[in-house]
């Protein structure tokens, strides 16, 4: 499956390949494989315990599988680091928001391109403590187009600790893109948000999919805004793959149905949250 061409003629900029965890005598995932498309977002969804976590753990290199492959861009990454990975175009976000309480949005997203395109000039700017006073044209002009994106203009200057859960969410969006990836790993970004707030960043994902033409695989419980904004669903049940394809061929599953939605859906109604 790894590396195979997918409908549109592209092959995926992340695949896993029979990808199994063990720990212990607890089998945690069990010959899952899961294909990335570019330019999309690839819905990730299933029940507590089902393994979502631990499959983004090997995807992004902080979990060694117990068997199995993972391809970066075409390249087999299984053996690398999650900081090779990085360097390869793959980001991640995490379930809790990581940020400095004493910066702004924008100064956030500085310290993410420095890291990735300056790093010589980001230690030299702290250790002289004048951070973040001379960006030049190129990081401004990126930076500014990132708060665009992420329709964070407005409040770029604000301080990241005043702000609410769904904007701090879209700040730790922003510092994964302005590490320029191929792809980013979603780990529960819905979490905590309400409708309002959720479908907000849905939407940002959702543009910026076009704006920067990365991918997003979305891990969250909210499988409402997971069925209506991924181009594909895969659905994990007890660390094994029991559903691929469509919002709607996953939406009719009755594999899918049966382990968590419910009778009570059908194709008239939305999707609850898991």
């Amino acid at each position: 499956m790894s590396g195979e061409r997918t409908a549109n003629g592209a092959a995926p900029v992340l695949a896993g390949e029979g990808i199994s965890v063990r720990f212990g005598g607890l089998q945690a995932l069990n010959n899952v494989s899961i294909e990335v498309p570019r330019q999309a977002i690839m819905g990730l969804i299933g029940p507590n315990g089902a393994g979502k976590s631990t499959l983004i753990g090997v995807l992004s290199g902080l979990l060694a599988p117990s068997g199995g492959r993972v391809s970066l861009d075409g390249a087999d990454v299984t053996s690398q680091s999650a900081q090779q990975r990085a360097r390869r175009g793959l980001a991640r976000t995490f379930q809790q928001p990581e940020l400095f309480a004493g910066l702004s949005i924008r100064e956030h997203l500085m310290l993410a391109w420095r890291v990735r395109h300056d790093r010589a000039r980001m230690w030299q700017d702290l250790l002289l403590g004048r951070a973040w006073r001379r960006p030049d044209r190129g990081e401004s002009e990126r930076v500014d187009e990132l708060l665009e994106g992420l329709g964070l203009a407005r409040l770029s200057h604000a301080p990241v600790a005043a702000l609410p859960l769904g904007y701090s969410r879209l700040v730790e969006i922003g510092r994964a893109l302005a590490a320029s990836p191929k792809v980013v790993l979603l780990d529960e970004p819905l979490s905590g948000l309400d409708g309002q707030e959720s479908e907000q960043v849905a939407e940002v994902l959702y543009g910026l999919v076009g704006s920067e033409g990365v991918s997003f695989l979305l891990v969250d419980h909210d499988v409402d805004t997971v069925l209506e904004r991924s181009a594909r669903v895969m659905v994990l049940d007890f660390g094994e793959v029991i559903s691929a394809g469509t919002p709607a061929e996953v939406r009719s599953d009755e594999l899918v149905r049966a382990a968590y939605l419910g009778d009570a859906v059908d194709s008239d109604k939305k999707v609850g949250h898991v």
